[in-house]
């Protein structure tokens, strides 16, 4: 059976086939390498350096749990278990919402944002290495600009699944 596509779709042409191609492969292996690198290198794997990160940058180094989870792109669950393991090394703590009895938030220690300082350089040379190295010659501002504009339209706030 053959699809045909409606009239007012164009096919993509090779280098727009290029970039969609790479960027599918990119989005899929640089979290890879970045996280492979930096626990090569005896530091925190990249989930748990994202939710440190995070929190050093929130008022009171403090956020609530969901609000966590959406920043790091992880399911609630998926943040439990990273923040679970923080706090098992004294990086993190989590409270009780005061806007919300029901709800928890983490928060960052001065033991965690220590261990954040201790794991940047390892997570700067990984990211130049694996990623800004390869765009010699090329607008980063423009380019974070559309990749923002990309994310920003793939990101409406709706869950995963079929579009309405």
């Amino acid at each position: 059976m053959s699809v045909t596509p409606p009239e007012h779709l164009r096919p993509l042409d090779a280098d727009e086939e290029a970039v969609v191609r790479a960027l599918f492969r990119v989005v899929y292996l640089l979290p890879r390498a970045i996280d492979t690198d930096m626990v090569c290198d005896r530091q925190l794997p990249l989930t748990e350096y994202l939710a440190l990160m995070h929190l050093s940058e929130a008022p009171g180094r403090q956020m609530r749990m969901s609000e966590l989870a959406a920043a790091c792109r992880l399911s609630l669950s998926g943040m439990t278990r990273t923040i679970s393991r923080l706090e098992g090394q004294g990086l993190v703590r989590r409270v009780r919402s005061e806007e919300d009895a029901r709800g928890w938030n983490a928060v960052l220690t001065d033991a965690g944002f220590a261990r954040l300082e201790e794991s940047w350089p390892s997570h700067l040379a990984s990211v130049r290495r694996r990623f800004l190295d390869h765009f010699e010659g090329i607008d980063l501002a423009r380019l974070a600009r559309a990749l923002e504009r990309v994310g920003t339209s793939a990101d409406r706030g709706e869950p995963p699944g079929c579009p309405s």
